[in-house]
């Protein structure tokens, strides 16, 4: 009896060794977070564990995570845990362990030192570096190679299964937001001005730009007065790319006019901003004013690929109080991105 014990127990050791898969740290994300002593909460709570706090992980069943307290181990909901994962296929005489990689898709790829463009950018990567994955969400990669740590925006590593293209990446964009400081530009039916309007939306279009690889060029980072010689001048001695003006309209002796509309001067930016005027309008469901032909300076005297849209009418109350809304903000961007991506896609 003792010897049929003792193999049991080693064939109970082996097939441990032989299946054990663990994640290494349980990092917790919320405050307060019950621990119990078993998996689910018919079992009773032995203490809680707060956010930023980690433990290393024993087992994994189901939902549930045992964790290695200070004094003994006990169970928690992996809803509020985000676990570091290595996954181990030991033997009685080898032993693997895989780690998450990346292969960067593109050259000059930014990496940053956190995970937001708000964050600098730290290096650039070449096309096939290769880096370790050290933690992710759902929209960056932490990562960590030969001499380099930051983060990289997910859908710069593969474009092409994330439904975006490589057309953007290394672009020169000239944003130019409308007006600003002593020309305030139109006046909306609730007092907005224009400037600040066409300068939210320009950071929101510049975000998203910076995003997705291009170099963004502002012409005014602030409540300035710019010239519009300066203006053009910027995106003229600039390797520029395309160059968009952000306007709004208004005309409050017809306060119910609605609508958004792109405009060229010469006849080969004509193909710009017909791409961005649909996407535009696909992406907001606007009253399509359509691309057409108008002598604005900014595209006048611009040698770059240029077009000025007026995304809507602050003079109609209803669309400016959608206007302002981050959400419609976003809208517009999307259109505009999309726009460009298509442009540069069929025209380059």
């Amino acid at each position: 009896m003792h010897i049929l014990k003792m193999i049991l127990l080693s064939c109970s050791i082996l097939l441990t060794l032989l299946t054990t898969v663990h994640a290494d740290e349980a990092i917790i994300d919320g405050n307060q977070l019950n621990v119990r002593t078993g998996p689910g909460t018919d079992y009773q709570k032995v203490g809680s564990v707060n956010t930023g706090e980690a433990y290393p992980v024993i087992q994994q069943q189901g939902e549930w995570v045992e964790i290695q307290l200070t004094d003994g181990t006990g169970w928690i909901t992996t809803e509020f845990v985000t676990l570091k994962q290595d996954k181990k296929t030991n033997t009685n005489d080898s032993s693997k362990e895989t780690v998450k990689t990346i292969t960067i898709s593109y050259d000059n790829t930014q990496i940053r030192n956190g995970p937001s463009t708000d964050y600098e950018i730290v290096h650039f990567a070449k096309k096939g570096t290769v880096f370790k994955v050290v933690s992710e969400n759902t929209e960056w990669y932490e990562i960590s190679g030969k001499d380099i740590k930051g983060f990289v925006f997910k859908q710069l590593i593969d474009r092409h299964n994330s439904g975006i293209n490589d057309n953007l990446n290394n672009k020169t964009i000239v944003i130019d937001a409308g007006h600003g400081g002593k020309d305030t530009g139109a006046i909306g039916a609730t007092g907005i001005y224009e400037k600040n309007l066409t300068y939210k939306t320009a950071l929101e279009l510049q975000q998203e730009l910076s995003t997705l690889g291009a170099n963004v060029i502002l012409t005014r980072e602030k409540d300035d007065y710019i010239s519009l010689a300066s203006r053009t001048s910027l995106a003229n001695i600039a390797n520029t790319d395309a160059f968009v003006s952000i306007h709004y309209n208004s005309v409050p002796e017809l306060p119910d006019v609605t609508g958004i509309g792109t405009y060229y001067y010469d006849d080969r930016n004509k193909s710009l901003a017909n791409y961005i005027q649909k996407e535009v309008i696909k992406e907001t469901q606007a009253n399509d004013r359509g691309a057409a032909f108008e002598d604005f300076q900014v595209i006048r005297q611009n040698f770059k690929p240029a077009v000025l849209v007026e995304l809507g009418f602050i003079s109609n109350h209803e669309k400016e109080q959608l206007l302002r809304t981050d959400w419609y903000q976003k809208q517009l961007v999307n259109g505009i991105v999309a726009g460009l991506t298509k442009y540069f896609s069929h025209e380059q």
